[in-house]
């Protein structure tokens, strides 16, 4: 199974590298749309949707339509309300629950969660727009928050974060991966090939009183976009949200931190950028 894993992350990341080092902007808006009807048909899996298929395909269209506009960067209206969505309807669902499968509120969900997802997709193409490296900057918060969530968890964690969901993820852990995002950000800000990263230009703009709170505000959401999805998984009886990606489950399964994530950061990258 790791095997299997690494083969299939080395590859995923190979697919990525080798298209933003192509420069088409055709080519990357493909491969998205790829992997957001991927993961717009497992959304609809997971809430019990009868025709996922025609529901992602739906989606999908909706993507493309906001990419051929050519104006990605300037979705801010969606972006805020992709965050308004996490704050006021998505994360207290950790809290008070998920409504039952067969219920019109499953169904506002299911749709309120499409536009989380459109919402990151089209963030991915408005941080690209900026450039290559401050998308994957952008990305890389949320992947040194995972992976220091997951070392620090085997070694120290002992608090459950959120038994009920999912219990193998600690308080121990959480915080080992906003520590490492926190001291890893701040060690990028000292090469100078990575002063157009989001944590230098936040740490330039709003110096260590914007910078702590800021790091902490992306781990945060991705802890919560990870967590709502399993939330998801475990109401549907779904160990993964699909079997596409062999070793890793499915596209939800890997980008489910970044779904918070990623709108939030081109909201904050806009306020960067006015002051």
């Amino acid at each position: 199974m790791l095997r299997t894993r690494v083969i299939t992350a080395v590859v995923l990341l190979a697919v990525l590298v080798a298209v933003l080092l192509s420069k088409s902007n055709l080519l990357f808006t493909v491969v998205a749309a790829a992997f957001f009807a991927a993961a717009a048909w497992e959304s609809f899996r997971l809430f019990g949707n009868r025709h996922p298929m025609i529901g992602a395909g739906i989606w999908t269209i909706a993507f493309l339509f906001v990419a051929y506009q050519g104006q990605a960067d300037k979705s801010f209206i969606l972006f805020a309300l992709c965050a308004a969505i996490w704050a006021v309807r998505l994360t207290p669902s950790l809290k008070i629950g998920l409504p039952p499968v067969d219920s019109l509120g499953n169904r506002l969900l299911n749709g309120i969660y499409g536009v989380a997802i459109l919402g990151c997709f089209v963030a991915i193409l408005a941080l690209l727009q900026r450039s290559a490296l401050y998308l994957l900057s952008v990305m890389a918060i949320v992947w040194i928050a995972d992976i220091g969530a997951y070392f620090a968890g085997k070694a120290f964690g002992k608090r459950k974060l959120a038994p009920s969901i999912s219990p193998g993820k600690s308080w121990e852990g959480a915080i080992g991966g906003w520590l490492a995002v926190l001291v890893i950000g701040a060690l990028s800000t000292m090469v100078p090939a990575l002063s157009d990263t989001f944590a230098a230009r936040v740490l330039a703009s709003w110096g260590w009183a914007g910078y702590i709170p800021v790091m902490t505000l992306m781990v945060a959401a991705s802890i919560v976009g990870d967590l709502f999805e399993s939330q998801l998984k475990r109401r549907a009886s779904m160990k993964d949200s699909s079997n596409l990606l062999p070793g890793h489950g499915g596209v939800l399964d890997r980008i489910d931190a970044l779904i918070p994530s990623l709108p939030l950061a081109v909201l904050l990258g806009g306020w960067l950028t006015s002051s």
